[in-house]
Parts: C-alpha cells; structure tokens; sequence
C-alpha cells in the first residue's frame, strides 16, 4: 500500500526556493521523491513508487488518444526527482514555482497518496471557493460511505 499523507502544513520556503518537508511526510515519502506540475497550480509531491504507478497507467492509454497524449507530455516534462537534504528540505525547481506561483508563504497538504504545495493565498481562495462544492457533491463523490 502506498504511504498515506494527511493534514495541512505551513513551512517557509526560502530564497532558494528550498522548503522543508512535514515531518510526518519525510519517512513516508522515503530517500526520493518526484515533484511534478499538479491540476489549479499546485506542485505534487509523490513517492517515486506512486509517481511510477500513475505515469505507467497514463502510457498504457493508446496513443491515439490525443489527451493522454497532451496530458503525458505536461505531466513527464514538469516532473523532477528530488531527494530530502539532512534537514529534510527539497528544492521547489524556478520551473515549478513559477507554474504554483510559490513564494515564501506555502501551504503543504496531503492528498492521501501524494502531497500538494500551494501558494498560501491561492489555497485559501480555493478553500473559500469550494467549501460549498465541498458540502454539495458528498453524495457523488461518495454514494456508498455512510458518515
């Protein structure tokens, strides 16, 4: 089973752009990690094995299927491995911050089986936005788990 990251975080990321990771998250995620461009201009964080899994369902679509084309190719050229330092900080590339539009404030969630980095503003807009959305599609999303 792949790890499960849960909670929201906010930690500083410097001028660098290196950022540490949750605590929680860094035995989770183990030695390596995979950051790649995410859906609303967030970055993923994935375990490589989780990272492997999904790029290998998307290239199992035909190629003829001119999305997963599209998809694969933003997908694979915005993602980079990376590897936690001592302090257990990871390097945001200027390619993805630029894409998340991240600065120092971030906000770091888990998603279950990967992480999001977030601009702080922009994951509170989002928070603000969907809280209704959140309330109404319950019962789509999740027909069959009685709460």
């Amino acid at each position: 089973m792949p790890p499960l990251l849960l909670g929201t975080y906010t930690p500083k990321m410097d001028t660098k752009g290196r950022m540490a990771l949750p605590a929680k998250f860094r035995s989770r995620l183990g030695a390596g990690l995979v950051m790649a461009r995410g859906q609303e201009r967030c970055v993923y964080l994935l375990p490589v094995d989780e990272f492997r899994r999904i790029a290998v369902q998307i290239q199992h679509t035909s190629m003829g299927n001119r999305a997963a084309r599209e998809y694969l190719r933003i997908f694979l050229s915005g993602a980079v491995d990376q590897e936690p330092d001592k302090q257990g900080r990871v390097l945001v590339p200027p390619m993805l911050r630029d894409y998340a539009h991240l600065d120092q404030e971030v906000v770091v969630i888990g998603v279950g089986t990967r992480a999001e980095i977030w601009d702080k503003a922009a994951w509170q807009s989002y928070l603000e936005s969907n809280e209704q959305v959140y309330s109404d599609i319950t019962d789509d999303v999740l027909p069959a788990v009685d709460f």
